[in-house]
């Protein structure tokens, strides 16, 4: 974000706009439709189509993030993905939307299933996905 524009600006490929207010990686969008739900099995669609099936999900307070199976798409790796990303939730489809590319969610780091707690590692996380808002 610059100076002289206050809105943020969304990753290119992004559709549904940037999260109202300050980007919070480990907190759900209120707008989002996740409260209280057992998102795990759900299949993920990124900004640009799929990536990946929920493992598992953290619904903890200002600390809640989804772990993406991502299968064979990049080759069974897993990746977290905070809950600040997830856009919508349509339960119909159990689908989560994310407003991320695959390349994005590809190219984050990958997920430490030792490391959740972890403040590193969480910052590590929280700032690359912050990052791809054009550096909030």
């Amino acid at each position: 974000m610059d100076s002289t524009n206050p809105s943020p600006t969304p990753p290119s490929g992004a559709s549904g706009g940037v999260p109202t207010g300050a980007f919070d990686p480990w907190s759900f969008r209120d707008e989002a439709g996740v409260t209280g739900s057992d998102l795990v099995g759900y299949k993920v669609s990124a900004s640009d189509g799929d990536t990946g099936k929920i493992d598992s999900a953290s619904d903890e307070v200002a600390a809640s993030f989804l772990v993406v199976d991502t299968g064979t798409w990049i080759f069974g790796k897993k990746v977290m993905l905070p809950a600040g990303v997830v856009k919508s939730v349509d339960h119909a489809e159990r689908r989560v939307h994310v407003d991320r590319s695959k390349d994005q969610i590809k190219d984050a780091p990958e997920y430490d299933e030792s490391a959740p707690a972890d403040d590193t590692y969480r910052n590590r996380v929280g700032g690359y996905y912050g990052g791809t808002y054009g550096g909030l």
